[in-house]
């Protein structure tokens, strides 16, 4: 256990500095360096959340949560439907058709994604009325013919409300052949999630006029659920079909939005690790200015050390008193990191619209992204280890200048003193 004396001594070694001017600039710049370095860390991870949230509710707006997939053979979806809605931490559930056709306006033609939805259920895609750009669910009349059309996709093909546009759906007759049906839908309004999967490739229309479409009669492609906790659907939907099984059942495919949509999060966790490596070796950078100001030290306390070495302090109690000058300037520039970094990710939406006023510029065009503020989600867990890693290369940058002090031989030192 350190000593009073030992960390008294350390402490006023400390505030000497201020006679070596060099020496106080060079701790100042270590200080202000770990700061720098470990609040835009925070602030990075914390916007880079943002972006992934938003990035999740975009998604999960038209897929919802999960989905158990019961195929165009399956006749019973029905039973399934009112199991599942009655199976603990699902909130929500509505079965759906899902077909590909081509949509046609004049000369333009484009691949699409037919969604058949019921409007009139509680669904798990309920939260995409506020993505509506004119028009409603409502309008999805069954036998109307109504379609709302991904935004992306209305301005490919150039139509807007009112207009009709040209649906071809494959479908294959009970000999098996492959043909087509061709439909008239007129466009009930557009929608923008803000994700190109769906802006692009989307059109929702009534269940039944989907099902009608592709020749599917009373059955349904799947139903999507909606949980209570997004991040629990995957065990939510394994429970489910555990319980569904345990009667001697067939398990059916299910899929969740962790599946469905792998590859966009994996690149976001990519992009997170990067940026933190690249982000720490600012502090890294402050770690190496902390050497170099105990070297300083110790290269101008070395009769002192000397001096203590005489009266009995031992090459431990050295060690302790200059690894704890560097750990104060390292935890002090942590401190004012954490302090600074959780500040700014807390006020980025005033923050970041001040920076474009004063610098003429915009960090997000809204001709280029879909979201024109920048989100943010400051997440206790990225403190704390943030904190830690700054932390701890703040305290193996004074194990060498430490031992340097320890190694300090009394005899030599003041032979000459």
């Amino acid at each position: 256990m350190m000593r009073p004396a030992t960390a008294w001594i350390a402490l006023r070694y400390l505030g000497a500095q201020r006679t070596n001017q060099f020496a106080s600039l060079v701790a100042l710049a270590s200080v202000i360096g770990v700061a720098l370095g470990v609040a835009a860390l925070i602030v990075v991870l914390s916007v880079m959340n943002g972006f992934e949230n938003e990035l999740r509710s975009r998604l999960v707006a038209i897929t919802g949560h999960g989905a158990v997939i019961t195929g165009a053979g399956e006749p019973a979806w029905r039973e399934i439907l009112a199991d599942i809605q009655g199976f603990p931490g699902v909130e929500s559930a509505a079965p759906y058709v899902e077909l590909e056709a081509m949509v046609a306006v004049g000369g333009e033609l484009a691949g699409a994604v037919i969604e058949g939805i019921d409007p009139l259920r509680k669904s798990p895609i309920a939260g995409l009325e506020g993505a509506l750009r004119g028009g409603t669910l409502a309008d999805l009349v069954p036998g109307a013919w109504r379609a709302l059309l991904g935004r992306s996709l209305a301005g490919r093909l150039g139509v807007g409300t009112g207009d009709r546009i040209r649906v071809l759906v494959p479908v294959r007759d009970e000999a098996g052949r492959v043909t087509s049906r061709l439909r008239e839908l007129t466009v009930a309004g557009v929608f923008e999630v803000g994700v190109r999967d769906h802006d692009a490739v989307r059109v929702l229309v009534n269940i039944g006029d989907a099902a009608a479409l592709a020749g599917l009669g009373d059955r349904v492609t799947g139903i999507r659920l909606q949980t209570t906790d997004i991040f629990a659907a995957p065990q939510i939907l394994g429970g489910w079909v555990a319980r569904w099984t345990s009667g001697g059942r067939s398990a059916p495919v299910t899929t969740d939005w962790t599946r469905d949509n792998a590859t966009y999060f994996r690149a976001v966790r990519i992009e997170k690790t990067m940026m933190t490596l690249l982000l720490s070796l600012i502090v890294a950078v402050a770690a190496f200015n902390i050497v170099a100001t105990l070297v300083m030290v110790v290269t101008d306390k070395r009769p002192g050390i000397a001096i203590l070495r005489t009266l009995g302090f031992s090459r431990g109690a050295v060690v302790a008193m200059f690894a704890l000058q560097g750990v104060l300037i390292g935890w002090a520039g942590v401190l004012m990191g954490v302090a600074g970094g959780a500040l700014l990710a807390t006020n980025i939406g005033s923050v970041a619209p001040a920076l474009e006023r004063l610098f003429g510029f915009e960090f997000m065009p809204a001709d280029v992204y879909y979201l024109t503020a920048l989100p943010a989600d400051l997440e206790t867990g990225d403190l704390l280890w943030v904190s830690v890693i700054a932390l701890g290369l703040t305290a193996l940058a004074t194990i060498y200048p430490a031992l340097r002090a320890a190694a300090v031989a009394p005899a030599e030192v003041l032979r000459y003193e």
